[in-house]
């Protein structure tokens, strides 16, 4: 049985988004267990997931972490976070301008940047109009499932 990237990357967003603490798959061809702490407060924090996969034709994934604490510069700063585990490029092709840069005004919708997954091209489009105020990730770097890509200023 192989295992469909774009169902895992499904369900990784549904547990994330309850309150399930502990999930375990077990197949003959592989193990995947997810577990996380989870935080009871009235704002949205983003906990740790643990991923654990054994299979000889998916790489293991020792742990994927998002970040769970903000400093005070980013108080009311939104996140882009990354919906999958990647590449991050900041432009459409090697030789065009990035998508967006610090300062830069983004409309709703608007792409930002594009991650790579199993050769598949993904555009990551910004929830909210605001302004870009910090990138995190360099061009063609890996990145983790939740992870902070950029940060905006909601306008």
């Amino acid at each position: 049985m192989s295992i469909n990237f774009n169902e895992l990357r499904e369900l990784l967003g549904s547990i994330a988004q309850t309150d399930i603490s502990e999930v375990t798959l077990k197949t003959e061809a592989f193990e995947l267990k997810v577990c996380r702490e989870v935080k009871t407060t009235t704002s949205t924090t983003s906990a740790p997931i643990e991923v654990v996969t054994t299979n000889t034709s998916i790489p293991p994934a020792s742990s994927v972490q998002t970040t769970s604490s903000s400093p005070s510069k980013y108080e009311h700063w939104i996140p882009i976070t990354s919906p999958m585990v990647g590449i991050f490029y900041c432009a459409s092709a090697p030789e065009e301008p990035p998508f967006v840069e610090i300062g830069d005004h983004v409309s709703k919708t608007q792409t930002v940047c594009i991650i790579e997954a199993m050769k598949l091209m993904n555009e990551i489009e910004v929830e909210i109009a605001g302004e870009i105020m910090e990138i995190l990730v360099k061009n063609g770097e890996p990145v983790e499932y939740g992870q902070t890509l950029i940060w905006v200023n909601p306008k």
